[in-house]
């Protein structure tokens, strides 16, 4: 009996261990008084186009996955590699239950969105 509760101990802490190894924290967004131009117009090309579905500054999920961290991931909740290309081309031709929707939306508006995303 005292086996079995030692062994149970230990696979408790050995999965308390693994869980705070795998927690990392992401930064919290760049404060939105501190965006620049180009960061602050993709903010509101975010909330025109893309907030019915993701959120932004928080890790909830919506219709779609939270983009908070987006770019400090190294993969998206996809696979893919997270970097512009890959989002880029998520935006354009849509992936899984993502509609194609950067066609909808002005290239310079494009740019602006994912300069914006790398600040969350």
């Amino acid at each position: 009996m005292r086996q079995i509760a030692r062994a149970l101990l230990y696979v408790g802490v050995a999965m308390m261990i693994g869980a705070a190894a795998g927690c990392t924290k992401i930064a919290p967004p760049t404060p939105l008084a501190q965006l620049n131009s180009q960061q602050l117009r993709g903010y509101y090309a975010f909330h025109t186009y893309c907030s019915q579905c993701h959120h932004d500054r928080t890790n909830e999920v919506l219709n779609g996955p939270a983009l908070r961290g987006i770019f400090k991931k190294q993969y998206l909740d996809s696979g893919a590699p997270a970097n512009d290309e890959r989002v880029m081309d998520t935006m354009l031709y849509g992936r899984g239950k993502m509609p194609a929707v950067g066609r909808n939306i002005a290239p310079d508006d494009r740019l602006d969105l994912l300069a914006y995303l790398h600040t969350l």
